[in-house]
Formats: C-alpha cells, structure tokens, sequence
C-alpha cells in the first residue's frame, strides 16, 4: 500500500503530521510492501482555499490513501474520484498513525470532517 502524509518537515516515518493537506510543505510517501519512505515536496503548496489540486500536489505519485490532520472538501472529493481513501490522524508521527492505519483504526475522513475555511495564521476551521 501507498500512503501519502501530510508533513511539515523530513523527519522520515518520525516526522508529525501537519495540520492541513492543501499547505503542508511536503509529504511524506511511505510504500508498506517495500517499507520506504520518501519525502515530496508539495507543487500547489500556494493556493487560495478549496482550489486545492491533491493529485497536483503530490507530483502525480500513485497511492492509495492520504492521512492528514486537515483537509478541505474539495482535495476529499478529488482524492475520492481518483480512488483514494483519506483518513484523519490520531497520533503526531507518521510511524504511530501508519501502526494505526494498519489496524484499521484510522477513521475515514467524511465531508462533514472537512475544513470549512482558512483561519488566521494558515490553520483549518473545521466544520
């Protein structure tokens, strides 16, 4: 499996998981099967709320789930289109959410989860 996380800096399966997909810096890409995990830097970092193009984002890479802190309708809708799962992480670290994916104790990440609008200093206002 191919899961893309939200991240703010490279700190490998260490790094925390940032607040909001759409501004995250860069992602974490981790492949179960090979056990790797590698950073992307986020190509549509800068763009005005809920124009957020996910699969432009991640450089194209395929993967089958996203796991975020944050994320807008519109990037959900987009990723859901393309055959992807989004999931809201529970625990800072990538490791500790990927434990928890592998589980399935990450909860799906519904429309009413979404965030309803930027706030402030780049942070999510969840619905």
């Amino acid at each position: 499996m191919k899961v893309c996380f939200a991240v703010e800096k490279n700190d490998g399966v260490n790094s925390s998981v940032y607040g909001h997909f759409g501004s995250a810096p860069l992602f974490i890409m981790v492949d179960t099967d090979q056990k790797s995990a590698t950073p992307v830097t986020n190509e549509n970092a800068v763009h005005a709320h809920g124009t957020c193009n996910p699969l432009q984002s991640i450089g194209g890479q395929p993967i089958d789930a996203v796991v975020v802190g944050g994320i807008g309708a519109g990037a959900v809708m987009k990723l859901n289109a393309a055959g992807i799962k989004v999931f809201r992480a529970l625990k800072e670290s990538v490791r500790e959410n990927l434990d928890l994916l592998g589980q399935n104790k990450l909860p799906e990440v519904t429309m009413n989860d979404t965030c309803g609008g930027h706030l402030g200093g780049g942070g999510c206002g969840h619905h």
